[in-house]
Parts: structure tokens; sequence; C-alpha cells
């Protein structure tokens, strides 16, 4: 090199393509699961119970903050749980492929093998059906289930009365003729209420289709104070 030859800057050796690539996915799976295990999980809807509300195939997306710390489960929650007994769920639901069932561990893709239902009583309510105008009561209080319910369903067929036991909800769905819930499952450890540690979060909406996009809303008959007894949860 001569003199007043300037130097030439050295280029620094940049990072392979196809490495960045692999980091910024590692980064991206990281995260999802995170999210999941915390913050937001997808599943689908694979029946029709919970109609008109939730239909078929619906995409829905649940969030998990509102039951933390001592979040609890309310009264007009649609929420999703694994089934505790191995014994509510009817046939199988197709198969996921393996690429699938990978993007189900981090969060995005719709997980299956869960129930979807709405939360009609809480440890130590007393639940019952039905009364002289067909509602169905808890803690003696009727619930005006018009809103929500689907067509001109009756609130119930079957008739029961059940005490909530601590720790575990009383679930319905929204199509009362075509929803085997927690009336279908009395014979079970718990009566047909399922424990709280099974419910994985509360459906904050519809996602997709996009022509089904919908936040969902606790209905009002829910926030009726008489509904807060002793020896309900308040």
């Amino acid at each position: 090199m001569t003199n007043g030859e300037a130097a030439e800057p050295k280029r620094r050796r940049s990072v392979p393509l196809w490495l960045e690539t692999v980091v910024l996915l590692v980064v991206a799976l990281v995260v999802s699961a995170v999210v999941k295990t915390f913050f937001m999980q997808m599943f689908f809807v694979p029946s029709g119970s919970m109609r008109p509300l939730l239909t078929n195939d619906d995409r829905i997306l649940v969030q998990k903050v509102s039951y933390w710390g001592d979040g609890q489960v309310e009264r007009g929650d649609v929420v999703v749980f694994a089934d505790p007994e191995d014994r509510w769920l009817g046939p199988a639901i197709a198969e996921p492929t393996a690429v699938q069932k990978v993007l189900a561990r981090v969060g995005l893709y719709p997980t299956g093998g869960h129930l979807v239902k709405r939360v009609v009583g809480v440890g130590g309510d007393r639940v019952t059906c039905c009364d002289k105008q067909g509602r169905i009561r808890v803690n003696g209080v009727p619930l005006d289930e018009d809103a929500y319910l689907a067509g001109d369903a009756e609130p119930s067929e079957r008739r029961f009365d059940v005490e909530v036991p601590e720790g575990r909800i009383w679930v319905m769905g929204d199509n009362r003729p075509d929803s085997e819930d927690s009336r279908f499952h009395q014979d079970l450890p718990g009566g047909g209420s399922v424990p709280e540690s099974a419910v994985v979060g509360k459906v904050w909406g519809v996602v997709w289709p996009l022509t089904r996009f919908e936040l969902l809303e606790t209905p009002e008959t829910y926030g009726n104070p008489a509904l807060q007894v002793t020896g309900a949860r308040p």
C-alpha cells in the first residue's frame, strides 16, 4: 500500500440468510408458545351445541387473562375446557396432520379435543329446572335466556336439581336440544359439574371466518345481584 492511499474498510461477514431465517422462526415459535400458555389460544368449534352464538368450524380466540391470580370463572362466561372425564366428547374429529400438530402446540393452529359451553352455575350455586314458566333458576332466581338460546328452544327438556360443588361449574350449551352438557353427565364424579382446573379460558370472540367476527359479552341476566346468595361465590 502506497503512502496516501486510504485503507479499505474490512467487510463484515454477514449472517447467512438461511441461519437468519431459522433464528427468526425459532423466536416466532417461542413467542407463540408463550402467548398460547399465558395469554391467548385458538380453538375451532366442532359442533352446533352453542348455536346461534357459535357454529360448526368457527375459529374462536380464548383469552386467559381474566382468570389470572384471583380471577374466577363467572356465571354467563362462555368457556373452553378439557374433557374432565374423557367421556363427554362424541365421535373423534379428523386427525390433524403432523404440521398442524406442531402449529397447534404453539397456538398457531386451532386446537381440538376440548368443549365450549356457557357457565350457568358456579361453586355453591343451586341450579334447578324448571319453574312453572319453564325457566332455569339459579339460587331461586329465574334466568331470562331469550337473548342467547337457539330459536324457540326450551331452556331444558331435562329436569334437574343440583348443588354445584365448590371449585366446579355447571355448564350448558345455548342450543339446548343439541347439547350434551352437564345435564347429561350427572352419573359422573361431580354430578355433571366441571372442575375449574379444567377450564382453559374465556372465549373472547369469533375470529374466523371474518363474516362471523364477533366479540362476546356476558348476557345481562347474569348480572342480577339477586343471584348472589350465602354459600355461592361472590
